[in-house]
């Protein structure tokens, strides 16, 4: 069966090279439980594809290209391995089994109370490491241009991912099922934020620029 994907993924803004994205970490949205969670962190990541309906390994990695590459990147061995993890340990059940060795999983009754704990009565990670942060602290080293120069760099690329989120707003076909609902707060705040990041980076570049230069 062919999953749709949801927007929640790509909401953040985050440099996928170094999992941040202006001190929010690409890992702050993930708890919304859209897709296999790093399970081995937080066991009651179990899927909302698997929520909703039974949904294969094939199905999930659909949704992770489609969807939340940007929020909870996965491979396919991970996906897999602990599609088969949770089944084992009876938060997952098979649900039915198709050729080639086709596998769709159920959220069995333990896995549901599972990640309603997991919703409920822990707290996310609010880790904050930020690169592109902690090099703003050290642009003093370059000249006023260079430093300006990374930082209009800074505002373009988050300009561009909103475009991006605009355009998939677009393009998704909007309902009334959980997905849909939810997904749509996510990317509000995707919206908001590469707003928010553009008009910080513009901002800083104009505090460098007018800084007095240097006598001698």
């Amino acid at each position: 069966m062919e999953s749709e994907g949801h927007p929640l993924g790509q909401v953040d803004g985050g440099d996928r090279r170094g999992g941040e994205a202006l001190g929010v970490q690409d890992h702050q949205i993930a708890g919304a439980g859209v897709g296999v969670v790093h399970i081995r962190e937080e066991p009651a990541g179990a899927a909302r594809e698997i929520v909703e309906r039974p949904a294969s390994g094939y199905d999930l990695m659909k949704l992770f290209e489609t969807s939340l590459a940007n929020v909870w990147p996965a491979t396919q061995s991970q996906v897999y391995g602990e599609l088969g993890r949770l089944a084992d340990t009876g938060l997952l059940e098979v649900a039915a089994e198709g050729p080639r060795g086709r596998k769709e999983y159920a959220l069995a009754d333990d896995g549901l109370a599972e990640l309603r704990r997991w919703l409920t009565e822990t707290e996310p990670d609010r880790v904050r490491r930020s690169e592109t942060l902690l090099r703003v602290f050290f642009l003093g080293v370059l000249t006023p241009v260079e430093a300006c120069a990374y930082l209009t760099n800074e505002a373009s690329r988050a300009a561009d991912h909103r475009a991006s989120l605009k355009e998939l707003e677009a393009a998704v076909d909007w309902g009334d099922d959980q997905p849909s609902v939810y997904g749509r707060l996510a990317l509000e705040y995707g919206l908001r934020f590469t707003a928010m990041q553009e008009e910080w980076a513009l901002w800083a570049a104009d505090q460098i620029a007018a800084r007095p230069r240097p006598i001698g």
